[in-house]
């Protein structure tokens, strides 16, 4: 979560009295409403009642998920503003958690509270109380993370195996420090722990804490940062509320303005074309967002593989690596509670703090998706050496019908084939093989999505000689802002066996691609006036001995599968 009163201090003082009159003019509501809004064990400190909240549940309003730019199978927010995910994790149910920053009462960042969605399958949501409410009209809960404290380390769970704390920043005028709250209900409602905080260093830019259990040292781990001084502070405790300092991690990769929302999870090294798992390879990845100060503008997230010893974090080396090289990719996190022999899952926030507060989806009630869930895991590959690999988890629980499935020699192609989808959603498969040998300068591929009614189009593409990749939002019209930055690029090799792939997820408003199976990857949401309902797909002056290979199916909406367009699942 970015500080509201870190770089800019116009926005500084706007965000601190906007809050504080927000939190006068709820709590005037609540008293002459009696407005009991559910969701936190501390009655006298709910101060916010808004008609966005049904009043009898605590449950965000539900809105219309019909809209021309309302994502069908990413998760979005009912109504008003949402940014960061927060205290991912998976319970002993097999029930996955969403928290994410939260704004009830407005479209833009402010009045933070923690969001909450649960699912079973990381597609089909339900929209659950909001979890986690600010203590005072004052101060905003900002991000942070879950973990599950099966062995009752923190004493507040008795006779119970699946007791959830969340540890998070809590963000005031004069200081962000970390606390903790504890669930008995499996995460659903939490109490605030009353030796609060249980950390606090005197600063106002000191943030966001991911906790994960290390097994070797027997010890919770908490990773949390001091942003605008480019460290990362690793912390343990056996009882998550005990803290000791027990390094930093500062002043490598790309520095940016400040750092945010770092994570430290365990990860497996796998052979990027088999899968097969590479054994001994004892690695860790630490992820931390940069805002702003991206090389592309605004924000993004690096990572740095390496090693743990349960006190200190050691980077292979101080090689900027970026996790998605578009622009709408930020705060991702790690989900707990992911078993040991599984790939460790994430999802990010889908936008850019750029252009966040200003995209057209305000004129229908909402702001911001999330991407889609990831598998993730590292290779060590030929080309690029040590990379993050990302791919859409299992997507069978939405996958419909296929729309287009094609195959051709060298140039060809498919021409205005039709994408309209119930649900205004595909996924897009593309294989070319026999890349093997000299190829030819001319040899590309290019994929467009249009319409017709309005000329606008999406469009990527590659150039099988120089290995670029790009993708081109410039072509819709429905947003203009002088950060929203229209095309992005990078360069991704064949593999080994003269193979080149992609897969694309496109929903209504938001693509997310990944090539070579994941080995780069692109987040970008984009805006055309009009929905498109044409692909074509073409290459030219690919070698004779090359097979382009696609596959283009239809995504099932989320939010329709019980018949009610504007309903939760």
């Amino acid at each position: 979560m970015r500080s509201l009163s870190g770089l800019h201090p116009f926005h500084s003082r706007y965000w601190q009295w906007a809050n504080i009159l927000l939190g006068l003019v709820a709590l005037q509501c609540a008293l002459v409403a009696s407005i009991n809004v559910k969701g936190t064990a501390h009655e006298d400190d709910r101060t916010i009642a808004r008609t966005t909240l049904t009043a009898s549940s605590g449950i965000p309003a539900l809105d219309n998920y019909t809209g021309l730019y309302r994502p069908q199978i990413h998760f979005s927010p009912p109504q008003e503003f949402m940014n960061d995910p927060n205290g991912l994790h998976k319970d002993a149910k097999g029930t996955y958690h969403l928290y994410y920053q939260y704004n009830p009462t407005g479209l833009v960042a402010g009045n933070q509270h923690w969001g909450h969605a649960t699912s079973k399958d990381l597609y089909h949501w339900e929209n659950q109380p909001i979890a986690i409410y600010p203590p005072t009209s004052d101060s905003q809960v900002f991000s942070g993370s879950a973990v599950i404290d099966s062995n009752n380390t923190s004493g507040f769970f008795p006779n119970q195996t699946d007791g959830v704390v969340a540890i998070y920043t809590l963000n005031s005028a004069s200081a962000e420090v970390q606390e903790i709250a504890y669930s008995h209900d499996g995460g659903y409602s939490f109490t605030r722990y009353d030796g609060n905080p249980v950390i606090d260093v005197n600063s106002t830019q000191f943030r966001d804490p991911k906790v994960i259990w290390h097994e070797k040292t027997q010890r919770w781990v908490m990773v949390v940062s001091h942003a605008q001084d480019f460290v990362i502070a690793f912390y343990t405790s056996p009882d998550l509320k005990a803290w000791t300092l027990v390094s930093n991690f500062s002043h490598q990769g790309l520095l940016g303005s400040q750092w945010e929302c770092p994570n430290l999870v365990p990860m497996p090294v796998r052979d990027v074309a088999s899968g097969e798992l590479i054994e001994h390879q004892d690695m860790y990845v630490l992820a931390i967002s940069v805002n702003p100060g991206a090389p592309l503008g605004g924000s993004a997230t690096q990572y740095f593989p390496g090693t743990f010893n349960g006190t200190t974090f050691t980077a292979i080396d101080r090689t900027v690596r970026l996790t998605d090289f578009a622009k709408d990719n930020y705060a991702g996190q790690f989900f707990y509670g992911i078993l040991d022999d599984e790939d460790p899952i994430s999802i990010a926030w889908a936008s850019n703090w750029q252009y966040a507060e200003e995209v057209p989806t305000a004129q229908e009630g909402w702001r911001s998706a999330m991407s889609v869930p990831r598998r993730n895991f590292l290779a060590n590959t030929p080309s690029t050496g040590w990379v993050l690999v990302s791919r859409p988890h299992d997507l069978r629980p939405v996958l419909g019908q296929v729309l287009v499935e094609k195959e051709w020699r060298a140039e060809g192609g498919i021409s205005n084939a039709s994408i309209l989808t119930e649900s205004g959603a595909v996924h897009l498969n593309v294989a070319v093989s026999g890349l093997l040998g000299s190829i030819p300068a001319t040899s590309s591929l290019e994929i467009v999505l249009s319409t017709s009614d309005s000329q606008e189009s999406l469009s990527c593409g590659y150039s099988f000689s120089d290995n670029t990749f790009f993708l081109d939002r410039g072509n819709t019209r429905g947003f203009q802002d002088p950060t929203f930055t229209s095309n992005f690029s990078t360069s991704v090799f064949p593999r080994e066996d003269g193979t080149w792939t992609m897969s694309a997820v496109v929903d209504r408003s938001i693509i997310e691609v990944f090539l070579n199976e994941g080995v780069a990857s692109a987040t970008s949401v984009f805006f055309a006036t009009q929905p498109l309902t044409s692909i074509s797909i073409s290459t030219a002056g690919l070698p004779s001995g090359a097979t382009t290979k696609v596959e283009l199916r239809a995504l099932e909406s989320v939010w329709r599968a019980t018949g009610n367009d504007t309903a939760r699942v």
